[in-house]
């Protein structure tokens, strides 16, 4: 079992603030904040994600709506009991922030800093059978939910969408199979109608996958499947 848990859930995200800082929690002494980020996609539109920080990596100067920051950290999940119902919240958890002046300093390192605005790694279990399905105009889809092991016995539920010939192959995804994912952490907006009648507008948060590779799968080698993201 892989228990460096950095290496099984790592992100990076980088773009611009679009929210106040507003509390989230209290552990231990320690206040925690969480506030949303905007990141540009190729296609000219953006995902709004929401950020959870601790107070000790935050100044309220520099914290401020559009400033441009890198988030590097996991993407987490917890369970929030509401009108007598369990509730996945999903939120990306910052380990390091970095301001608009500390930006190009912390990338010198990195090989390819221009791609660099939405990364995320995952390493888990598949803990649902995947669903597969087609749209009107024929695309191919693929809804998986991982599992992804944390410290202390914890752990992560992620959902991820896959597309085109990866969405073919994870129909075919035993549960329980280990795989290793890399994608970008997306907001999708939809709607959810209630038995009177009523229509509510909610935003989901999934990592869409841009390629998967199977780690563990009895009597199958390893396969790996690359589909570029929408």
């Amino acid at each position: 079992m892989n228990t460096n848990y950095s290496d099984n859930n790592h992100l990076v995200l980088m773009g611009k603030v679009t929210s106040e800082k507003r509390f989230s929690h209290e552990i231990y002494g320690e206040s925690f904040y969480i506030f949303n980020m905007e990141i540009p996609r190729l296609s000219d539109t953006a995902d709004i994600i929401p950020v959870t920080v601790s107070e000790r990596l935050i100044t309220d100067d520099k914290l401020k709506i559009g400033n441009k920051v890198l988030i590097k950290g996991q993407f987490r999940s917890y369970n929030s009991y509401e009108n007598e119902k369990n509730k996945l919240i999903l939120t990306v958890f910052a380990k390091d922030i970095f301001f608009e002046d500390e930006i190009e300093q912390e990338l010198v390192s990195e090989e390819n800093k221009e791609s660099i605005s939405n990364e995320v790694v995952l390493s888990g279990y598949i803990c649902k059978k995947p669903i597969y399905r087609q749209t009107p105009f024929g695309r191919e889809i693929s809804d998986l939910l991982l599992a992804v092991n944390r410290a202390y016995n914890k752990s992560d539920y992620i959902p991820a969408i896959a597309w085109g010939r990866t969405a073919r192959f994870c129909q075919n995804i035993e549960v329980g199979t280990e795989v290793r994912v890399v994608g970008r952490v997306q907001s999708r907006t939809y709607e959810k109608k209630f038995e009177d009648g009523t229509v509510e507008t909610r935003t989901a948060y999934e990592v869409s996958i841009g390629s998967l590779e199977v780690i563990n799968e009895k009597d199958k080698a390893s396969e790996e499947n690359e589909e570029e993201a929408m």
